[in-house]
């Protein structure tokens, strides 16, 4: 496979990405903390550090946009996930500034544009969880002051105001204030993120949003039966309200044998007493579970697969890619770090794809849905 990546490499000919996921601040954090995060020369290779991202890397995968998740565990409480999201958005900007030749704040449409062809990587901020908000429209306006672009309604746990794809459901979808927060993301400008949601918070936030919404990261649930990925009715109608659904290259989102194996280890821990929807406990008894269960793998073909289905499902101009790089533990074959887009994109227009097509795929259609998303915004 690596001599596929080095003939694919990004040579400047072929569509840039814009990607709607990469957990690396959350991984710096993990890695040195927060407030040391910038020791990591991301000017050099990363991977001896453990990191699938770094400026070289980027590069080479044709990345000319990037949406920097800002998330923190849900199994925070909301007074603390408000602080340490905070935390995120400042290391974030702390890092644009640091890399200011190689990255650009972005905050629009046309700002993504800018940077791109500026040569520089559009860097924009989405915060991965409405935990993150604390209940609190306030810290939502404030978030979008600071440059945040989307709120993904939930992570692995339900808030008091939406049900998570991954945890007991509570409210069958949007409680009134669930539906107040998608009408302020509206009037802000900002993204409805539905990855990590309920199919009842997804029929329902499409209900109650009057601009089209995102899946920063997440896939079809007709191949891969996860609750995280999307059922082909939501598909369908998300793509009637002009909406976006970017393919995510993580391995229980794309193979159902890796879905398998991570409803049996939940399953496991929550025997053993670990939450499994705590993402950094389940990321450590994964690891230890790994040991006396082999953990299954997922191919650059199967999310190629997963991308067909959603193009044939919601139509070319309503897909995207958000690889969800750096919040995994563990990768698909072939799609191991940033570098990696122009072996997926080869593999896509061998089974016909078009060079309009993917450039739509790789960034045309987040920027459209950014532009549509500001112009329904109230001033």
């Amino acid at each position: 496979m690596a001599e596929t990546q080095d003939r694919a490499a990004w040579d400047g000919s072929g569509p840039a990405v814009v990607d709607g996921h990469n957990d690396l601040p959350w991984a710096l954090r993990e890695l040195v903390g927060a407030e040391d995060a910038l020791e990591v020369d991301l000017r050099a290779d990363t991977a001896g550090r453990g990191l699938r991202t770094d400026l070289p890397r980027l590069a080479r995968g044709g990345v000319g946009g990037q949406f920097w998740s800002v998330y923190v565990p849900s199994s925070l409480s909301e007074a603390d996930a408000v602080v340490q999201t905070l935390e995120q958005v400042d290391l974030v900007h702390r890092l644009i500034d640091r890399y200011a030749d190689r990255l650009a704040l972005a905050t629009t449409a046309g700002e993504v544009r800018e940077a791109m062809a500026q040569g520089r990587v559009a860097s924009l901020l989405g915060a991965e969880g409405g935990h993150s908000i604390g209940s609190s429209l306030g810290v939502l306006r404030t978030l979008h002051r600071l440059g945040v672009r989307y709120l993904t309604l939930t992570h692995n746990h339900h808030t008091p105001w939406a049900d998570s794809a991954t945890d007991e459901p509570v409210h069958g979808g949007l409680t009134q204030f669930g539906r107040e927060v998608v009408g302020e993301l509206n009037r802000l400008g900002m993204l409805v993120d539905l990855a990590h949601v309920a199919a009842s918070t997804m029929r329902d936030a499409l209900t109650a949003s009057d601009a089209p919404v995102v899946f920063s990261h997440s896939n079809a649930h007709a191949l891969c039966p996860s609750p995280r990925n999307v059922p082909d009715d939501v598909l369908a109608t998300m793509a009637e309200g002009g909406g976006v659904c970017m393919a995510t290259f993580v391995p229980q989102f794309v193979s159902p044998a890796c879905w398998q194996w991570q409803e049996e280890a939940r399953a496991a821990a929550q025997a053993a007493g670990v939450d499994p929807n705590d993402h950094p406990e389940m990321t450590r008894f994964g690891l230890a579970w790994e040991q006396r269960h082999p953990r299954p793998g997922a191919t650059l073909p199967e999310v190629a697969d997963h991308l067909d289905h959603l193009r044939e499902v919601a139509g070319v101009d309503h897909v995207g890619l958000g690889g969800d790089v750096d919040g995994t533990e563990h990768v698909v074959a072939g799609l191991e770090d940033v570098s990696t887009y122009p072996v997926l994109l080869t593999e896509l227009s061998r089974r016909g794809w078009s060079p309009a097509d993917l450039a739509k795929l790789a960034h045309g259609n987040v920027l459209r849905l950014l532009q549509d998303v500001e112009d329904a915004a109230d001033g």
